[in-house]
């Protein structure tokens, strides 16, 4: 970071919308540009960033919120190197008959969401229908401006879409989130949920008391509410539910997206136990019986990587 080191103002905390980086008192980064060495006593602190800003309504009430994601998963994660010469390795954009190899699971890949993130250029119309035959060499490198995507309709037959007609039909970016229904959170099956956030009430808007209202009154009723909005340029379904002191929002999936027993081959009910059988199934599951705490749980591999 260049400059002369001095304590950043609160505005550097937002500047251009990115999560920042603070290191000790004096400097503050984006999180993932390379910073100086920690100084002996020095802490490193990540500032979370709101993903999403705008008001949830039930009803005539509208309360001005933000939300935050509730998770940070802790991955190991490694790029990869040529052993000879330390450098890292780099992919292109290149016609073949074979997509690249992403490398393992566990290697750095770009997301789906940072693909739809990127910004959407100008490119030349393409006829719709399969792959066209193509002169020249079968790999050449491909600019960003030439790439348009295709969805297969079947085995090695696609329907190409450009940029523009994508862009076309993109959904607006929810403002506000307004509860449809209110239903009993045990009727949710847990295999809908998706991802959650926290949701905050903005505190300049004077929301702290209709947020206090919403989440006092889903309390007492024990019910959730039911919505859709706009994230990130997709449509999601969404459950806004009490968490202890605290609002929360799961986004769910959507009923063709969760699969059925019978999909798997497995439509029929199970053979039913003896009942001396289930008596000694459900002693053993007396003697495991303990008060859920994810702290208890630990995944040794990612620290045994991180030991190395």
């Amino acid at each position: 970071m260049g400059g002369r080191p001095g304590r950043a103002g609160p505005s550097s905390f937002s500047r251009g919308g990115r999560q920042r980086r603070i290191t000790g008192p004096y400097a503050v980064l984006p999180v993932g540009r390379p910073a100086r060495p920690a100084l002996s006593g020095e802490a490193v602190i990540e500032v979370a960033r709101a993903i999403w800003s705008g008001s949830v309504g039930f009803g005539l009430v509208s309360i001005p919120v933000r939300l935050w994601s509730a998770t940070s998963p802790k991955d190991v994660r490694f790029h990869q190197f040529d052993r000879e010469s330390g450098r890292r390795i780099h992919y292109r954009r290149v016609t073949g008959e074979e997509p690249p190899d992403s490398g393992e699971p566990w290697e750095t890949a770009s997301k789906a969401g940072d693909r739809e993130a990127e910004p959407i250029e100008p490119a030349a119309q393409r006829p719709r229908g399969g792959p066209q035959e193509v002169s020249g060499p079968k790999e050449r490198e491909v600019p960003y401006e030439e790439v348009v995507k295709g969805y297969e309709v079947a085995e090695g037959q696609y329907v190409m879409v450009t940029p523009e007609e994508l862009a076309a039909l993109r959904p607006e970016r929810s403002r506000v989130i307004e509860i449809q229904d209110f239903v009993s959170l045990d009727d949710i099956d847990p295999v809908y949920f998706d991802r959650t956030y926290l949701i905050s009430p903005q505190q300049a808007a004077g929301a702290e008391k209709p947020y206090g209202l919403l989440l006092r009154a889903m309390q007492r009723s024990r019910r959730v509410g039911i919505a859709t909005f706009v994230l990130s340029s997709k449509t999601h379904l969404a459950a806004i539910r009490p968490r202890q002191d605290a609002l929360v929002l799961e986004t769910l999936f959507f009923a063709d997206e969760v699969r059925g027993t019978s999909e798997i081959g497995f439509a029929g009910p199970p053979v039913e136990p003896a009942e001396r059988e289930l008596d000694v199934a459900m002693k053993l599951i007396d003697l495991l019986a303990a008060d859920w705490d994810p702290s208890r749980y630990r995944d040794a591999f990612r620290e045994q990587v991180l030991g190395l």
